[in-house]
């Protein structure tokens, strides 16, 4: 039977059906429905943060975060993370630079911004890899030092807490993915999270193309809607949450199990941080060893992922500016298959084949 990376968490279909039941009751289907309402407040107790808006998608969301900012020049981020953190910076068309990582957390290391900034620097984009914080704490310093705007691609980070507080509640603005892949999901979907009062006012009708009533217009906006649909799998999903972390979190702690003793690495979560388990990383001696390791993997119907390959700075349309350690770790890094119901069977099976290549 194929492994894969993931396997998207449906809830019970009625449950879900309950649902759409409400949906073709009130024929309201998109529009900031009610269950999208439902939703977002749901999401902002659970999460505990003040302002939560959905929206389309994750990638929409580092838009409407850039737009609302009124970013126009140079944003320091990272090259280890999915494209989408820096093609959202140059489809806006701001110019993205990039600094190298942490060796240990894999996250933007702040040792290295300071170097980078110019004169036309405006803003920090860091990533929690993996669901993994960045040090919020000194970038947040830098940001102040040099009055510059931060915006966090928390893609992987629901549900994660530093020092029992939301790590979304740090930077300007976080983005949210609600990716099918995630652990919490709306099939599609996304959404932004500020502490700010006029951050929230601008992202709330930028959503919905700048509308302040059917005849009237805040300012600019796009449509960066999502359905009752997706909401109602959101509605679905989110108590399960809990439960999808500790199941997450029994298969990585059997990884380890089977891993221990090996020349092995894996990123460094902080003990102040409450994890969510996101992804299974590890990080190998070389890339010709990663190169064994999925080709016996793939022999085996089993789907690993070089999440992330390759470093961001080395895309066409971008500047390279040179991360040894990104680079380093970019080619060495390989994702294993993890997901709530992964039977342990077939997590024995994934770590025998990884050792075998060892």
């Amino acid at each position: 039977m194929t492994i894969n990376i993931t396997k998207s968490f449906l809830p019970p279909f009625e449950t879900y059906s309950a649902y759409l039941k409400k949906i073709w009751e009130s024929n309201w289907l998109t529009n900031n429905g009610p269950l999208l309402q439902e939703l977002e407040q749901r999401l902002k107790e659970y999460l505990g943060v003040k302002h939560l808006f959905i929206v389309s998608n994750g990638t929409i969301s580092l838009q409407i975060a850039i737009k609302v900012l009124n970013l126009t020049g140079e944003i320091i981020t990272t090259p280890f993370s999915y494209v989408a953190t820096v093609s959202s910076i140059v489809w806006e068309n701001c110019v993205p630079v990039f600094v190298d990582i942490d060796p240990e957390t894999l996250c933007l290391d702040p040792r290295n911004i300071e170097a980078a900034i110019t004169p036309k620097t405006q803003a920090i984009m860091g990533v929690h890899v993996y669901g993994n914080p960045c040090d919020v704490l000194e970038i947040e310093k830098i940001a102040t030092k040099h009055n510059l705007k931060v915006i966090y691609d928390a893609a992987h980070a629901f549900g994660v807490k530093l020092n029992g507080k939301s790590v979304l509640n740090y930077g300007d603005v976080s983005s949210l993915s609600f990716h099918a892949t995630k652990l919490f999901h709306t099939v599609e979907g996304g959404a932004l999270i500020t502490d700010s009062n006029e951050l929230a006012h601008k992202i709330n009708y930028a959503r919905h193309n700048g509308h302040k009533s059917p005849e009237e217009f805040y300012g600019l906006g796009i449509n960066a809607k999502n359905s009752e649909f997706h909401a109602a799998m959101g509605l679905s999903i989110l108590p399960s949450v809990q439960r999808i972390i500790r199941k997450r979190k029994s298969v990585c702690e059997l990884y380890d199990a089977y891993f221990a003793g090996t020349n092995l690495r894996r990123p460094v979560i902080p003990e102040n941080v409450e994890y969510n388990y996101a992804y299974y990383p590890v990080i190998l001696e070389s890339e010709a060893q990663l190169l064994r390791v999925r080709e016996r993997l793939v022999e085996n119907d089993i789907h690993p992922r070089r999440y992330f390959y390759p470093p961001l700075n080395t895309l066409n349309y971008v500047t390279f500016r040179e991360t040894k350690m990104a680079t380093d770790i970019s080619s060495r890094v390989l994702s294993l298959p993890l997901y709530p119901d992964l039977p342990e069977e077939d997590v024995r099976r994934i770590a025998g084949l990884v050792l075998e290549e060892l």
